[in-house]
């Protein structure tokens, strides 16, 4: 993944900080000279690193942090900040409102991965509920606009192109003006790709935007391109109005800072990062949580997101089960469904706090998916009745021979499946039924919490029992680390080095409520 290597380099010299038996000027020296070379050594422009050091000099005074009870977290809160500052222009980004009619117009360099995003931003504004329309003002390219149509056609999202009309201004507007015709919500205008070198198709960029009048006008950024981001990002923003980045190919191993260095070009917030090729992987994009993910330290903001997306307090049924301590079956078809909603594997896990990708060994996320999509065969070939069981009634080896043919798997694949159920089943029970810490909280209070899991207020944590009712949970959970094993024996990896890298759950809530306990709780205040 792009700027990893940066995020385990930066993370490795605070962590070196936390060892020193004495906190000094050579010490803090020593510190911001490692993340500086870390800095441009990904390609971050040597203006920005600059600033920087001096922005995080300013904020330690050596005299008064002597009488600091905890040096190491404010030297520590100072470079975070900064971090946060050198990706965020602090300008409020742009955001599309549903029942207004939005358009928005994509540019950028050749190869940068516009026509790919334009889809990727329709099938994400699409999921939130909005009328989405493509238009394909792309007539430089050979292929553009049969790339858009085999892309929109694949998210189910209308488009509007010509394979005879050669001039992308007339495009753009009969496009714009067809979908505003048929009251769209949101149009999303791909224009061809272009350098600053090229001053005809940079004058065509202007004419197409006086001819649709975008609401916003993207600049799309390609994450590898090094050094040569800034001049582009500033080339670009001198001939239109760019409101708003979104950097791709950052699923990559390059070195990425040069990306980074055109946020301060355009002085234009980044909205979103794209990390792989397929519709899911787009990821909205905020400082805070983006530095804290590169860091190692998740990104629960954007995970209670992609919960939030699915919906899940619209199942009544498997919230009456889970009070009762009852998991059937069907409540773990519906759970794997949701997984499988969310997007790759590896993209859930990295937003996990803790994670970081020297833990993800071990752990295919393809092998995983595979596994994933072999189970809900599986569950496709019980009839209801068994769908609604315990799964007791496959102890009858001709029922769960009968599903194993019906899926096109091995008995013993089954089987797995099975235990796997039993497992999480345990869990469930001795999270639900009278006892249990769930059966504490009211329906209402759970429809709740499904619907919004960051939203732990002081009222709901009372009727769970307080912090001891917090803590019995976790007990009765076996620990993060049982979970995490849990996941991996179910999705196919190993024990691996990174085994029980998560710790246990109760560290883990500390760092997603932004507690104590080291770096995890970076992410937990500051400005936003």
């Amino acid at each position: 993944m792009v700027l990893n290597e940066l995020g385990a380099r930066i993370n490795s010299a605070l962590h070196a900080l936390s060892k020193e038996p004495v906190i000094d000027e050579k010490a803090v020296d020593a510190l911001l000279r490692e993340i500086c070379t870390a800095l441009l050594e990904s390609d971050v422009n040597v203006r920005l690193v600059q600033q920087l050091r001096q922005n995080v000099r300013k904020r330690i005074n050596m005299d008064e942090l002597s009488a600091s009870a905890n040096k190491r977290k404010v030297i520590q809160t100072a470079v975070f900040d900064e971090l946060c500052t050198l990706v965020d222009p602090g300008v409020q980004p742009w955001v599309p409102r549903k029942g207004k009619q939005n358009v928005v117009m994509f540019v950028g360099l050749q190869g940068s991965g516009k026509t790919t995003s334009c889809t990727k931003l329709a099938a994400y504004y699409k999921r939130k509920g909005m009328k989405v329309g493509l238009v394909c003002a792309d007539t430089f390219r050979a292929g553009a606009f049969d790339q858009l149509r085999q892309n929109a056609s694949r998210a189910h999202i209308p488009y509007y192109g010509s394979y005879t009309e050669a001039d992308p201004v007339l495009i753009a507007m009969e496009g714009v003006k067809q979908f505003k015709k048929d009251k769209f919500d949101l149009i999303i205008v791909d224009t061809s790709g272009r350098h600053k070198q090229e001053m005809e198709l940079f004058a065509e960029m202007q004419q197409i935007a006086k001819a649709v009048r975008p609401d916003n006008t993207v600049f799309v950024m390609d994450g590898t391109i090094g050094q040569a981001a800034d001049s582009q990002a500033r080339a670009f923003k001198e001939t239109v109005d760019i409101g708003s980045i979104i950097i791709t190919k950052m699923d990559g191993h390059a070195k990425g800072g040069g990306a980074i260095s055109a946020v301060a070009a355009t002085g234009s917030p980044i909205i979103f990062i794209g990390t792989g090729e397929h519709m899911h992987d787009l990821d909205k994009f905020s400082a805070r949580p983006f530095v804290s993910k590169m860091l190692g330290m998740g990104d629960i903001s954007g995970l209670v997101e992609t919960v939030q997306d699915l919906q899940l307090d619209k199942n009544e049924d498997m919230i009456k089960n889970l009070a009762k301590g009852v998991f059937t079956l069907k409540d773990m078809r519906d759970q794997l469904q949701s997984i499988l909603k969310m997007g790759p594997l590896s993209k859930i896990m990295g937003m996990m706090p803790g994670m970081s990708p020297d833990m993800m060994q071990g752990f295919d996320a393809e092998e995983g998916t595979r596994r994933l999509r072999s189970y809900m065969c599986i569950f496709d070939s019980m009839t209801e009745n068994e769908l609604t069981s315990d799964g007791k009634l496959f102890d009858d080896e001709n029922r769960l021979k009968r599903v194993a043919r019906g899926s096109g798997v091995r008995p013993v694949d089954v089987q797995a499946l099975l235990h796997q159920h039993r497992q999480f089943g345990q869990i469930v029970k001795k999270m639900g039924g009278p006892e249990g810490m769930l059966s504490k909280m009211n329906p209402a209070m759970m429809q709740q919490m499904a619907k919004n899991p960051g939203a732990m207020n002081p009222n709901m944590l009372k009727q769970m029992g307080g912090m001891g009712g917090m803590q019995k949970m976790i007990q009765q959970m076996g620990g993060m680390s049982g979970v995490q094993n849990m996941m991996k024996q179910m999705m196919g990896g190993g024990d691996g080095p990174g085994g029980g890298g998560l710790g246990n759950m109760q560290e883990m809530m500390s760092q997603m409520m932004g507690g104590m306990g080291g770096m995890g709780g970076f992410g937990g205040g500051g400005r936003r």
